[in-house]
């Protein structure tokens, strides 16, 4: 059964800096796309940033040079440093696993997610 678990998050200020990481585990994790998203309350998901299978790395145009993707095949995680921090980063963070052959910005590319966790950035 696949799983997927958000960690870290929180609160932090305007100009700081957040990490966090999904344990994913129910499936052969090296094989597939990891994603993350993110909501504000009452709006559509937006994506953040992929890491595909090989390693390559793409992030939406508002966070690059802020947010920084990586994974760890070995241990099975995906892992999202974000620094420099504004307020409109404000959101629940999503982790998403790719369905086979596909590692894309587009939901309708994710099978799986996790539950979620708060990240909350004042000014």
């Amino acid at each position: 059964q696949v799983h997927l678990r958000e960690f870290g998050g929180g609160s932090g200020q305007a100009g700081g800096s957040l990490s966090l990481s999904c344990a994913a585990s129910g499936y052969n994790v090296g094989a597939y796309c990891l994603a993350w998203f993110r909501q504000v309350a009452g709006k559509d998901l937006e994506w953040v940033g992929l890491v595909s299978n090989r390693g390559t790395t793409s992030v939406i145009d508002s966070v690059r040079g802020r947010f920084t993707l990586s994974r760890d095949n070995a241990k099975d995680t995906l892992d999202l440093v974000m620094k420099n921090l504004k307020p409109e980063d404000t959101a629940k963070y999503y982790c998403g696993k790719g369905i086979a052959g596909w590692c894309t910005s587009d939901t309708k590319h994710y099978s799986d997610w996790g539950q979620g966790t708060q990240v909350t950035v004042s000014s």
